[in-house]
Order: C-alpha cells, then structure tokens, then sequence
C-alpha cells in the first residue's frame, strides 16, 4: 500500500528516482512501473535483495516500459553515494524517526536532490506515534527503533531550514493506526492473538482487495488517524 501520492511528485520517463530507505519496495516499484529510472537504497541486504528480485521480475513478465530501469544499493543515509544533484525525486518514507542525526540526513537527501526537485519523506504522525509509546516501550526501545515523535511544526522546520520549500501534505494509513495500538496493548511479542490477526488479516484483504467501502472509510478518517504525516517539498532557490 503506497504512502505518496505520485499524483503530486514528477515521475515518469526520463525522471531519475531514489528510495532511501527503501523496504520492501512498494514505492520504488511503483515509480518503476511509471516508466522511472529507480535506485532503491537500504541499509538492508536483505531488503535490497528483495526489492531487485520484485524488479527483474517486473521486466520479465513485460510490465516495464523501455524508459524504466531499476537498481538496488545497500547504503547508509547519512553518507549517500551519489553526485550532487542526482535526482529529480526522492523519496524517504518511515525512515527518518530510525535516525538520531536527522539533520544530518536530511542534508544529504537535500545534496543528492537536483534544484526544482521534489522530496518527500513521511514519518509517523505525532497523536498515533505518542499512543504506541505509552502503551508499549518495546515499540520504540528495541534496536533500530524509533528514537523521536515528529511534531508537524517540528519536520517542517527542520526541511525549511536547508532551503526546502513545502508544497503540500497530508496524512495516510487511518486503518493502520487501531492495529498498531491494539499490538502495542496486547504486547507486540503476541502477534497470533486473535484480535490481532484477526485485525491483521483484514488489512492484508483491503490491500489486496482495496475495495471502495473502506477505501471511502480511511479517506474519511485519515485527517484525523492517519498513522502517517506526508510532507512533499522541492528544491528552490
């Protein structure tokens, strides 16, 4: 399930795209089947494994336009192996609440980002964010956890400083934001807790599904639960 709106970013032939931070791919591949030139970047192997096999698979089952490319890159963030202005977009998804220096990262992804660029980076929204704290510790003091809760106010700022211009938000993932405080309750260990995978298999048929009912109900209730707050912001002088 996409977190960016590819609506409001330029993607497309000709559009060199990076995904910091990258996962399981789901955005990377996404700019892929929109004809992009893709570097899917994690500090994973694993990950990138993954997400490159998705990829070759795409283009041998013909699903690629002669424009897209794809690559894999296991990389950090805060030291990124790329020229100055190399991309006209990139993307950081649920990556900078993972990173203590998030100044520091944001810097590169601003460096590797050519002028009139867009950059958008998503972080768990505050209300949601701070709920999973409360209730569990282990959600946020396990290794390569989230060490900070963003404030709206306080990741615009941080963007704005560097010479980011903001062009739009919005939040994501409604339906998101009950399974995670109910896994946060019940202990995040009990992952086969009945109301958990009940919960849980009924996010996995509205992605694959994604019928209108609730695609209708997160839309509606994403402005006040959306579990993720998405900022798209360009590169101007």
């Amino acid at each position: 399930m996409l977190t960016v709106d590819f609506d409001r970013v330029p993607v497309g032939a000709g559009y060199r795209v990076l995904d910091v931070g990258c996962g399981n791919g789901r955005h990377a591949l996404e700019a892929l089947r929109r004809g992009s030139m893709v570097v899917a970047l994690d500090s994973s192997w694993k990950e990138v494994v993954g997400v490159t096999s998705y990829m070759v698979a795409m283009a041998e089952a013909g699903e690629l336009s002669e424009t897209a490319q794809g690559s894999g890159l296991v990389a950090d963030a805060l030291q990124l192996p790329f020229a100055n202005e190399s991309f006209d977009l990139i993307i950081a998804a649920e990556v900078l609440e993972h990173i203590r220096d998030d100044r520091a990262a944001i810097g590169e992804l601003f460096r590797v980002l050519r002028w009139g660029g867009y950059l958008v980076v998503t972080v768990p929204r505050f209300f949601p964010e701070l709920i999973n704290w409360m209730l569990s510790d282990s959600y946020h003091a396990k290794e390569g956890g989230h060490v900070r809760i963003y404030r709206y106010s306080q990741l615009v700022e941080r963007m704005r400083s560097i010479g980011l211009s903001l062009r739009g938000s919005h939040y994501a993932h409604a339906l998101h934001t009950p399974y995670w405080w109910l896994r946060c309750l019940v202990g995040l260990d009990k992952e086969h807790h009945p109301l958990v995978r009940l919960y849980h298999q009924l996010l996995v048929w509205d992605i694959v599904a994604s019928p209108f009912a609730t695609r209708a109900i997160e839309s509606l209730f994403n402005p006040v639960l959306g579990k993720s707050l998405v900022l798209y912001a360009v590169k101007s002088h």
